[in-house]
């Protein structure tokens, strides 16, 4: 059975311009770079050629990034590591009820510590609650970590603008990326934004890599101890093959932005409107206009986004109810429940999340198989009344 995979939040398939790329530094330049020799030492322009890659995606400098093994890494990196380099028991968190558990698991650790965690919440449609926001920088000196796309509606948070505000109040700004970096430009020269995370398997480069942007002049306590890679800041011997990877994967996003705001986002707008128009009682989750241009979130009242699933996986379609790392749990997501989804449709959201690999026979196969499942479930809720 082909798979139609719509799950690409969760994660993407390696490009095959980024698995040839990674081939010769697992067969043949497998040295060590921060070895004296120079089979080991000759890879290390390799690491660095990457590095201006994913800073050239990014409109950075290559001296501000470093790299990582994932996006969790680089988000606890940025939190904790400046909430330790500032050393201040009076320093506040703000953050939203809406993040990754990436961000909320180390903001939530560092306050049963004894930091102040300030959650923002969010309106209806999934928009931050500016006015909450503005209110919290004014209470003290702030460390801030908010999203620039959810990964589970897709939808856009002002990150330049917040940035701007932080800097106001002397606050700084980190911003976990992952799901934004390759999907919208990023221009991080001229911004206020002092912390960047990203991920590699969010963009068609494999899994156990990711890169944290660092501001010249940020302060920043080292969070993994051990060796002097990555000039002092993230010690661990290098994942060459990884580094590279990630660094063509970066290349290929800045070929595809057009691709990636035409195509990919005319097969998600099919999607949406056909399944809306044939699945009575749906509804889209999330900003329609301010989003993500590859994802939908669309809850379907009355019966459970699991049961839909497996329905969906028979079909050979893989999707998701929300995010990978929280997959397992019963509850409606965390995502949903901050934005006040009814709870007759709560437990029945999907996400769909598209990539350039996926065509419209796909999504055609999709509209198709979506409506007989739907109706199946209900036929056997309930809370239909038949």
């Amino acid at each position: 059975m082909n798979v139609v995979y719509l799950d690409n939040n969760a994660t993407t398939q390696v490009a095959p311009e980024v698995l040839d790329g990674m081939l010769p530094f697992l067969r043949d330049f497998w040295g060590n770079p921060s070895s004296m020799h120079s089979f080991g030492g000759s890879v290390k322009k390799h690491i660095e050629k990457a590095r201006e890659q994913v800073a050239s995606l990014l409109g950075a400098d290559p001296s501000e990034i470093i790299f990582t093994s994932c996006g969790t890494e680089s988000d606890n990196t940025a939190i904790r590591g400046t909430y330790e380099a500032l050393n201040d028991e009076k320093i506040q968190i703000i953050t939203t009820r809406v993040e990754h558990p990436a961000v909320l698991g180390p903001c939530r650790r560092l306050k049963e510590m004894g930091a102040n965690v300030v959650e923002i919440g969010v309106t209806n449609d999934g928009s931050l609650k500016t006015d909450e926001y503005v209110d919290a920088l004014k209470r003290g000196k702030s460390i801030v970590s908010i999203m620039w796309a959810n990964n589970e509606t897709g939808v856009l948070f002002p990150v330049n603008e917040l940035a701007n505000l932080a800097k106001e109040n002397g606050a700084i700004f980190h911003t976990d990326a992952v799901q934004a970096v390759g999907k919208i430009k990023i221009e991080l020269k001229n911004s206020n934004i002092d912390l960047l995370s990203l991920s590699g398997h969010k963009l068609h480069a494999p899994k156990g890599i990711g890169a944290l942007y660092i501001r010249k002049g940020t302060k920043l306590q080292t969070f993994m101890i051990g060796g002097h890679q990555e000039n002092g800041r993230r010690g661990g011997t290098e994942n060459v093959a990884g580094i590279v990877g990630l660094g063509i994967a970066c290349e290929l996003a800045q070929k595809h932005f057009e691709e990636e705001n035409t195509r990919v986002v005319n097969m998600r707008d099919r999607l949406e409107k056909e399944i809306l128009a044939k699945c009575p009682d749906s509804m889209v989750n999330g900003n329609r206009k301010y989003r993500l241009p590859n994802t939908t979130n669309i809850s379907f009242q009355y019966i459970e986004g699991e049961a839909i699933l497996y329905h969906l996986s028979d079909f050979g379609i893989a999707a998701s109810s929300g995010s990978a790392c929280t997959s397992g749990s019963l509850e409606p997501s965390h995502v949903i429940r901050a934005m006040g989804v009814p709870f007759t449709a709560a437990h029945g959201s999907i996400r769909f999340s598209l990539s350039r690999y996926n065509t419209d026979e796909e999504i055609s196969c999709v509209i198709e198989k979506m409506p007989e499942i739907v109706q199946k479930l209900r036929n056997l809720s309930p809370f239909v009344n038949h």
